[in-house]
């Protein structure tokens, strides 16, 4: 992994990303929260992944590097803070509930508008303060180290569907159950199934800003039916995927 090291930012960043487009690895001086206006945006670390959809955001600490990439046609929206301020004392990535008035105090800030010096510092104020009453969430995908269980991420990522137990899984890497288990617990600080449920909803995630019915991401992602993956997802992302992007 090759990692660019990106000084000096200036400021509010507006960028509009193709599906599947990429923003290599890099890292900034500074802390971002990272907002995402359409889309949803796959975000890379060394130690895993998340997928932010438009009501989520994602802190990402000075210094850890990461990458981006979009699935649907997305418009990323970042705000980037000095390493002295740190609303969300996080020291590494995390996802967060994006309130309705902190997106729209994003879209301000990041919208080509002429905001006078004391409208921008109001408004950053706001930010700052919303940040502090958010919601941090779950959602992320640690990416575990261990040969066999990259093996195990490797074939669920080709097929979410897949509905090998562990043990059938333990038999394509070499690896008993129990040893697998242990190590997920040690490596991810998941269980098999929670981690397999992660997977199975960030790729839902990526499937849904491409496009797909319900249906057929039910299918994909292994869900024993639509009514199922819709009763996840809602309880994952706080919207279901029928109105998922239409909240604007």
């Amino acid at each position: 992994m090759s990692t660019t090291s990106q000084r000096g930012h200036g400021g509010p960043v507006r960028i509009p990303l193709a599906h599947r487009e990429r923003i290599d690895w890099h890292d900034h001086a500074e802390h971002q929260l990272i907002a995402p206006r359409l889309g949803v945006l796959r975000i890379s670390t060394p130690t895993g992944t998340w997928a932010v959809p438009p009501h989520r955001g994602v802190w990402i600490p000075a210094g850890v590097p990461h990458a981006h990439e979009a699935y649907g046609p997305t418009e990323m929206r970042a705000i980037v803070f000095d390493r002295t301020v740190n609303p969300l004392r996080a020291d590494c990535p995390t996802v967060l509930a994006i309130t309705p008035l902190l997106r729209e105090v994003v879209i301000a800030l990041t919208d080509e508008g002429d905001l006078t010096a004391g409208q921008r510092r109001n408004l950053e104020r706001v930010v700052l303060d919303q940040l502090r009453r958010v919601e941090a969430l779950q959602v992320f995908l640690p990416s575990p180290s261990d040969p066999r269980l990259r093996d195990i991420a490797v074939i669920l990522d080709a097929d979410p569907a897949d509905g090998r137990t562990l043990a059938q899984l333990g038999t394509a890497v070499g690896a008993s159950e129990r040893t697998l288990s242990r190590l997920f617990r040690s490596e991810t600080g998941m269980s098999f199934p929670q981690w397999r449920a992660q997977l199975r909803l960030h790729r839902s995630l990526t499937l849904l800003a491409a496009g797909a019915s319900v249906t057929s991401i039910a299918a994909a992602c292994g869900y024993s039916g639509p009514s199922a993956f819709i009763h996840a997802f809602k309880h994952a992302f706080g919207t279901t995927p029928g109105a998922y992007g239409t909240d604007d």
